[in-house]
């Protein structure tokens, strides 16, 4: 399923971009004037969109970004995000998508939380950016009743396209990102021995943000 989805998505990217060309006929930077205009902007990733695995599996993604433009090349946001966590967040994309569940948590992991955001336009529609977030942890066990509380330190790392689609008032942001937790604190030791079995980042995650951007 996850691979299909995948490959919708590319399908979506592909003919965003092919709608983008027709509507933007002459050469224009994505750095100018008419850019500027639109001082904020609101986006999610596409995970909040898609929360259709079976309740085992599925993570509640949610995710809200809201981003203002301090110069044509220059955004900062504050972000929001929650999800709620089956397996360890470091175990590899191959071991994810084969849903084993001696992988599993003896429960569940709900992570919430608020941050600040950097995106910097490179060249043209591609970019780069950080995110940190401070999150806190609450430990389900499979009774889904609470263990314990705690915090995570979580940074991601993105490199991007923006692609405009009807006169950038609305925009997709295929991405790869990699992530780091450099900080993870009061995990319960059943929890633990899972997440020793993984690193503490996560390298080159898919994603798309999809946003609206609106006029100063």
């Amino acid at each position: 399923m996850k691979k299909l989805l995948l490959i919708m998505v590319l399908g979506i990217i592909l003919g965003a971009n092919a709608f983008s060309q027709v509507q933007n006929k002459t050469n224009v930077s994505f750095a100018d004037d008419s850019v500027q205009k639109h001082k904020f902007s609101v986006s999610t990733t596409y995970y909040s969109l898609l929360n259709y695995e079976e309740e085992k599996t599925n993570t509640h993604h949610y995710e809200l970004h809201i981003e203002y433009r301090l110069t044509p090349r220059d955004k900062i946001g504050i972000k929001a995000a929650t999800w709620k966590l089956f397996a360890p967040m470091g175990m590899p994309m191959q071991e994810q998508l084969k849903f084993v569940e001696t992988n599993f948590y003896p429960g569940r992991l709900r992570e919430s939380g608020i941050g600040v955001t950097y995106q910097r336009t490179i060249w043209r529609g591609l970019f780069a950016a950080a995110e940190i977030l401070l999150q806190l942890k609450t430990y389900l066990d499979e009774n889904n009743s609470k263990i314990s509380n705690g915090f995570k330190l979580y940074t991601s790392y993105h490199l991007g396209y923006h692609i405009p689609l009807f006169k950038n008032k609305i925009y997709l942001e295929p991405q790869i990102h990699c992530q780091y937790w450099p900080v993870d604190t009061n995990v319960p030791q059943a929890f633990r021995q899972e997440d020793d079995k993984w690193n503490n980042y996560f390298l080159f995650e898919p994603d798309m943000y999809i946003g609206v951007n609106f006029e100063y």
